[in-house]
């Protein structure tokens, strides 16, 4: 298998010769291309040269203008000549050794994706400071939140993966920012995805690129993917619906309340007008698609809803006691139980209680099929 490594590099001219000679012995047995890509301003381009004389499959390309890490990737798709592509960053810290590792599981594991991973046992994020650590795991925690896709690998804010060539082909690739394997994830075709734990390494020289600018882009460019899958899509309905009903929740609550109805009773009325109102929105929006085609009718959907609603909100209070117990502060437990409960309503109602009966699922089959038929029949008979 021939393989493509792609490195996009800014301002990184003390690294490169290091890089490369890492590179090339951890791949000395196995046919390959270095595709650089740079953005830099202090001679970057000119030491990648000088190792191009050395090493003949070493291209270059050199863009005036600074236009990310995720588009320098691409760039680097576009020139890719590999049955894989691997993508690191150029600091040293993903460890080049790892790179057959990444291409080994890739072959033998039967995937479409490799990630090294920092996540899963054996991994680590070494010398990274407490902040950025937590603000990475922050940033994994809300991608595999709201991307269902985000879920294949454990660590999708990775820079270091190995891909099949064929899962990205042809594929419209429009990333905003620097997560190029959260754009992957999403838009590829990537059906199975495997992980290898790595640890992550202290620059040997250079500064970090990471800014508040880009951490802004990560956002808008989580916004973006939302839309791309249809469950995703119906999760986000899902939790406007939940948002508009903590509203709903509240003000009842502080209505009966100011009323002079005890506050007990005025919490549980609340509730159930809130539950109520979550399950006529998600009936009319979020599952609007399955009404014709449920193998419920709308009150056995009714009390379904409201006993998983029941069941997450004691998720949720169990994960509030047991994290704090262990010593994790409150309001952090409390959001992670809140996430996790939120998943765990929206998983179990999507399969549970919006479930489409067999019967309609091959009425849709065949209806799509003879739909394909007619277009079919139409554009032969346009020919003619």
């Amino acid at each position: 298998m021939r393989l493509s490594v792609i490195l996009p590099t800014y301002n990184e001219r003390r690294n490169i010769r290091c890089l490369v000679e890492r590179v090339e012995r951890a791949l000395h047995e196995i046919p390959h291309e270095l595709i650089f890509v740079d953005d830099s301003t202090d001679g970057t381009d000119i030491e990648i040269a000088a190792q191009a004389q050395q090493c003949p499959h070493i291209a270059l390309i050199h863009r005036a203008k600074r236009s990310g890490l995720a588009t320098a990737v691409i760039e680097g798709f576009r020139l890719a000549r590999g049955d894989a592509i691997c993508v690191l960053d150029a600091d040293l810290q993903h460890p080049p050794e790892l790179i057959p590792v990444l291409l080994e599981a890739l072959e033998q594991a039967e995937v479409d994706l490799v990630a090294a991973s920092r996540s899963v046992a054996g991994g680590s994020y070494g010398p990274l400071p407490a902040g950025r650590r937590w603000s990475s795991r922050a940033a994994t925690m809300i991608a595999r939140f709201l991307l269902t896709r985000a879920r294949l690998v454990s660590d999708p804010m990775s820079g270091f993966f190995v891909v099949r060539s064929a899962a990205i082909r042809g594929v419209t690739l429009e990333p905003l920012g620097y997560k190029i394997l959260l754009e992957i994830l999403v838009r590829g075709r990537v059906r199975r995805a495997a992980e290898i734990p790595y640890q992550f390494q202290a620059r040997r020289a250079g500064v970090t690129k990471l800014t508040v600018r880009q951490q802004w882009e990560y956002l808008l460019h989580l916004l973006r993917l939302v839309t791309v899958h249809p469950d995703d899509l119906r999760f986000l309905r899902f939790c406007c619906v939940g948002a508009s009903g903590t509203l709903v929740n509240m003000a009842l609550l502080w209505a009966l309340a100011t009323r002079g109805l005890y506050y007990v009773t005025a919490g549980v009325t609340a509730a159930a007008v809130a539950t109520t109102w979550n399950f006529l929105l998600n009936d009319a929006t979020t599952w609007r698609d399955r009404q014709c085609c449920a193998s419920l009718t709308k009150p056995a959907r009714y009390i379904r809803y409201v006993a998983v609603a029941g069941t997450s909100s004691a998720i949720q209070v169990a994960l509030l006691f047991t994290l704090t117990t262990a010593g994790v502060p409150y309001l952090l437990s409390n959001l992670i139980g809140i996430g996790t409960a939120a998943i765990w309503n929206f998983e179990v109602n999507n399969i549970w209680t919006w479930r489409s009966s067999p019967h309609a699922h091959a009425y849709n089959v065949e209806g799509n099929r003879a739909r394909d038929l007619q277009l079919r029949a139409r554009h032969e008979a346009g020919q003619k």
